[in-house]
């Protein structure tokens, strides 16, 4: 028998019209939104590694998106773009999807670059150095990121505990970078709650006194008795409803920097971040680096129980949130992360 290999061709083109018609690819997803604001409050902090590796790495244009991304002074800031429109995205705290929800405006939180805050309060050794216990810190100036930010909220959880309140110390916007450092230099501030690369600087010069850390899990879960959500990718649920696929290309190019970063060693690191960010000091950011990898999510899931412990702890300081009513389950979703592990694994 001939064999017609005209009818053939033609007959398994008709067949993969009729599969493709009731199956789409999975490839073929919009994204509804491929140009993005993304706002973040210090951008060359350890404490959001994952999104300048996710930047620089090109991970976010092999998504098929084109971000912008704006650098404000602290978390605080950043979320003002958000709200004030300015921003579509933030790269920022988790607890700041809980403050919200009190305040009545629901923004979710969707992937996690931290599962440690990182975030150190220390005091100065030139303007404290017979420091002995947060009493001490009564009425004196801690210099934060930004007043609102996750550094504030850090301190004042730490005053708390030791018997103060927020309101009996000057918090004082510094940023997180030079600004920050010569703040304590001059004796401008009597402490600071800050982050890495910053933090370890000013310990290799011997010019501060760690007095609460949280740079591992080990000091995290000692400070706030259980895994604390930290920098997360947070939206507005406007965003989240109106852009599902953006939404997961966001995801992806996350996790695919976070399971990057998990293999990549101190040279790689190095060259994948913006020279300015190493402070002119390569091997103290290497040192800075290995001292908060294990903070870094390895693959972006929200820790069960994370959230709460992230509520308790502002509920300790902040009245308002003591008082409000939160639903925890509508600040933040692990189910775009579960897509994009899947993909990656």
């Amino acid at each position: 028998m001939k064999i017609s290999w005209k009818k053939i061709a033609i007959a398994f083109g008709l067949f993969l019209f009729g599969y493709f018609s009731f199956n789409p690819p999975s490839f073929a997803q919009t994204i509804e939104k491929p140009k993005l604001a993304i706002a973040v409050g210090g951008k060359n902090l350890l404490y959001y590694l994952p999104l300048t590796i996710a930047e620089q790495l090109g991970y976010f244009k092999d998504e098929g998106l084109q971000v912008e991304i704006s650098d404000f002074a602290g978390g605080a800031k950043a979320l003002q773009a958000l709200v004030g429109g300015s921003a579509d995205v933030v790269s920022g705290a988790f607890e700041h999807t809980i403050n919200m929800q009190a305040k009545g405006q629901h923004i979710r939180a969707f992937v996690l670059q931290g599962r440690a805050p990182q975030i150190v309060l220390a005091v100065s050794n030139k303007t404290m150095p017979g420091y002995k216990t947060v009493a001490d810190l009564k009425g004196k100036k801690i210099g934060v990121s930004a007043p609102g930010s996750s550094t504030s909220m850090m301190a004042s959880f730490v005053l708390a505990k030791g018997g103060l309140k927020p309101g009996d110390v000057s918090f004082i916007g510094v940023g997180t970078s030079a600004g920050a450092i010569s703040a304590i230099r001059s004796g401008q501030i009597d402490a600071i709650a800050n982050l890495d690369p910053l933090i370890t600087m000013l310990q290799e010069h011997d010019e501060i006194k760690v007095v609460s850390d949280t740079r591992t899990l080990k000091d995290t879960n000692e400070v706030f008795g259980g895994p604390m959500p930290a920098a997360t990718l947070y939206a507005s649920e406007d965003f989240i409803r109106k852009y599902p696929n953006t939404t997961q290309a966001l995801t992806n190019a996350m996790v695919r920097a976070l399971r990057w970063l998990q293999k990549a060693g101190p040279s790689d690191i190095v060259k994948a971040v913006p020279e300015s960010y190493l402070l002119g000091d390569r091997a103290l950011y290497i040192d800075a680096f290995n001292k908060v990898k294990e903070a870094i999510s390895p693959d972006g899931q929200f820790p069960e129980g994370g959230p709460a412990v992230a509520l308790k702890t502002l509920q300790a300081f902040e009245p308002e949130i003591a008082a409000a009513k939160i639903d925890l389950s509508q600040t933040y979703t692990n189910e775009f992360v579960k897509k994009a592990d899947a993909k990656y694994k």
